[in-house]
């Protein structure tokens, strides 16, 4: 997953996201800050929602169904680790991947998840802070792997 699958998911899914919410499209817009305008263009997939716009909505919708089963979970690790791209995380509380994530590697109290939908990988520590999230795989296991050496 890059910014740009990120920018098409979110403008895919403003409009669900909208009804859901109960919003109507002059609300909407003001609250992520778009012209009702561009909200409409976006919602008839004329225009994509800019970086900005999809990082208010992955943040002020967060809870919201729609966004979260279309990234997997919590919307903002997403965008993070794209946005990031790779780097060491502080460290951040996490329910541990028991819906949205199978696991790939488990040692030492590591383990190395990838996300069913996003396809994004994390690594957590045994009391489920993510340490580290990249969305590429490689990156993914090297870290893991530094770090299982670490505890060694």
């Amino acid at each position: 997953m890059n910014k740009q699958d990120i920018i098409e998911i979110v403008s895919d899914k403003i409009k669900l996201v909208r009804v859901e919410m109960g919003y109507t499209q002059d609300k909407m817009a003001e609250i992520i800050g778009l012209s009702k305008k561009t909200l409409v263009q976006i919602e008839k997939g004329r225009t994509r929602a800019g970086w900005t716009a999809v990082i208010a909505i992955c943040a002020l919708f967060r809870e919201s169904y729609v966004i979260q089963s279309s990234f997997g979970g919590d919307p903002l690790e997403a965008v993070e680790t794209v946005a990031r791209a790779g780097a060491d995380f502080k460290k951040e509380k996490t329910m541990g991947g028991k819906v949205w994530w199978k696991e790939v590697y488990s040692k030492y109290g590591f383990v190395l998840q990838q996300n069913m939908i996003s396809q994004h990988y994390r690594i957590l520590d045994e009391d489920n802070y993510r340490l580290y999230s990249t969305a590429d795989k490689q990156d993914a296991v090297q870290r893991y792997h530094e770090l299982v050496r670490e505890a060694e």
